[in-house]
């Protein structure tokens, strides 16, 4: 197939639930993807904060070609020394007890939101306007954007929405059937938003104070992406819960939901599963993705490149009055334009840089955290030339 060939039939056999960039992308290494044709960019969408070590890592593919030739899947119902013991690197990297695998961060989700139910005998959640938990009922409900849930009513009930980084407003929400608070640390979808110093560790005196449970999303924030290995560790603050995706094990589909033991402990045989949670395969993988991390100290990467990057990113403000702000932290930045800058997309595609755009207005950069700095430099160098 050519690329006009694969985009057709693609678009005759898929179901229409992406808008797609007109990009194939054939093979790639590194931080470099390349097209059908062989033409190379920069990639600073990762998969949406997946591919964190980078694609075709060798050490992934040599685990995946050496696991999947041992086992690959045996569902729950019995016993893998590939889960017992990355379950037991994850948690010991975590500030939680214990672990439930799932497929996916909506996944994740679902789980945290049906334990905190299950822990406290009480039904209502507060989440922050502007947040993303997921593509499920549950998650969409407790997804602070109504573009996300329009078309699908009725929606679960339980689920109350306050203004993020808005201490008071979470007070003025809690009652007597509060369950639980669901907050991203940082916000991704939306564009990259980050609390004000202080509002994470406010909310969890807020919730010990009323017997509430905190549970951090971290599914786009863990794992080493704000340069240090979970968001949580910025503020210091210690939730009960928290939830873990994208980054987990190198591409291959996996979700985690960690939690404190007391809590961890009101899900019993039969409270809630999962078919494909915690395979072999993917504990295999996930347990090399850790090491990688290590031997290759990502997270120090992230945080001093991502600081170097924003740095660069802050200087085109003197050419560019259109930037309103630059922020984020480690490799998740974000740039807030003054306009609607989707086009920008296609403009940097065509310059060799692989970007996107959230909420509208916000260049979000979230790439392999194993980039380099005069790949960065590539990447400064197209926005200052695409932007207006």
């Amino acid at each position: 197939m050519n690329t006009n060939e694969v985009i057709e039939t693609n678009d005759e056999y898929v179901m229409n639930t992406y808008g797609r960039y007109n990009l194939v992308i054939d093979h790639a290494h590194g931080c470099i993807v390349y097209d059908m044709e062989g033409n190379e960019y920069i990639d600073m969408v990762a998969g949406i904060a997946v591919n964190s070590i980078g694609h075709t890592h060798q050490k992934v593919a040599e685990t995946i070609s050496k696991q999947s030739k041992k086992l690959i899947h045996i569902s729950n119902l019995y016993y893998s020394q590939e889960q017992a013991v990355y379950a037991k690197h994850l948690v010991e990297l975590s500030p939680h007890d214990k672990v439930f695998f799932a497929n996916s961060g909506a996944e994740a989700n679902e789980a945290a939101i049906k334990l905190a139910r299950k822990y406290t005998h009480k039904g209502e959640i507060i989440t922050m306007k502007d947040s993303f938990h997921g593509r499920t009922l549950a998650t969409i409900t407790a997804t602070g954007q109504p573009k996300y849930q329009k078309g699908f009513e009725p929606l679960p009930a339980g689920f109350k929405h306050v203004e993020y980084n808005n201490i008071d407003a979470v007070k003025e929400a809690i009652t007597d059937e509060t369950a639980a608070i669901l907050v991203e640390p940082i916000q991704g979808e939306s564009g990259v938003r980050v609390p004000d110093e202080g509002y994470l560790s406010d909310l969890r005196k807020l919730c010990d104070e009323k017997g509430i449970l905190l549970i951090f999303d971290e599914v786009q924030t863990g794992f080493g992406r704000t340069g240090k290995f979970f968001a949580s560790e910025l503020s210091g603050v210690v939730p009960d819960i928290t939830t873990s995706a994208k980054a987990i094990a190198g591409g291959i589909p996996m979700g985690a939901m960690l939690a404190n033991k007391e809590v961890a402990n009101a899900f019993t045989p039969g409270t809630h599963a999962t078919t494909f949670g915690g395979t072999a395969l993917a504990c295999s993988v996930a347990d090399t993705v850790l090491d990688i991390f290590e031997e290759e100290d990502l997270v120090t990467k992230s945080r001093d490149n991502g600081k170097y990057f924003m740095e660069k990113l802050e200087a085109l403000k003197e050419n560019h009055s259109c930037i309103v702000e630059v922020r984020g932290s480690g490799l998740m930045v974000g740039i807030e334009l003054d306009y609607e800058c989707g086009d920008l997309v296609a403009k940097a595609q065509d310059k060799g840089i692989l970007i996107n755009v959230a909420n509208g207005n916000v260049v979000r950069f979230v790439p392999p955290l194993i980039i380099t700095k005069e790949e960065l430099d590539k990447v400064v160098e197209v926005i200052d030339e695409i932007l207006p």
